[in-house]
């Protein structure tokens, strides 16, 4: 068979597959927080509600996380729906499901959206052609580095990993769909 089964997905292999993830919201203005609900519950079809606390790390931001359940590329569409956004710094995984891997988008205001798939424990898997182009740069350390860095978005996880210790031990919402 090669490197990939190329062969297309019958339409009901897809039909029922749900996945789940975390939408964390890192740090956002007061006055955007209602709107991060609207677009979330716009996204997953339900009504929102999620438990804003201060973030320690920004003055005047607020931060939250939902946990959702939905068809495989959900998370593309929260991340679509929150894109772009002044001051709003946030990170959405979606687990990997049937056929599907998972996925990882980070946010700044500063740096824009990183994606990245996931392994089923969370790591960025960089992709082959992505390596490859990395290693054309191999005589010259520094560009490797940079390069190997953006692949796996280290400039997000440096800028968002300040927000990301100020929220350890903040409370989750679990989100359930009924029927």
């Amino acid at each position: 068979m090669g490197k990939a089964n190329l062969e297309p997905l019958m339409e009901d292999d897809m039909a029922g597959a749900i996945t789940r993830g975390v939408l964390f919201v890192h740090s956002a203005p007061r006055a955007l927080c209602p709107h991060i609900e609207w677009a979330a519950g716009n996204v997953l079809g339900q009504r929102v509600s999620m438990d804003w606390t201060e973030q320690p790390a920004g003055p005047s931001f607020y931060r939250a996380e939902l946990s959702w359940q939905g068809t495989p590329g959900t998370g593309a569409r929260l991340a679509s729906a929150l894109r772009g956004w002044a001051h709003l710094r946030y990170e959405i995984t979606e687990e990997p499901s049937h056929g599907v891997d998972g996925s990882r988008w980070s946010h700044t205001p500063d740096l824009g959206i990183f994606h990245a798939a996931t392994d089923v424990h969370g790591n960025v898997v960089v992709p082959e052609d992505r390596i490859r182009a990395a290693l054309e740069h191999a005589g010259d350390p520094v560009r490797l580095r940079a390069e190997l860095d953006l692949a796996l978005g280290q400039a997000w996880d440096d800028e968002l990993e300040p927000f990301r210790y100020a929220g350890a031990g903040a409370p989750v919402r679990w989100l359930h769909r009924v029927g």
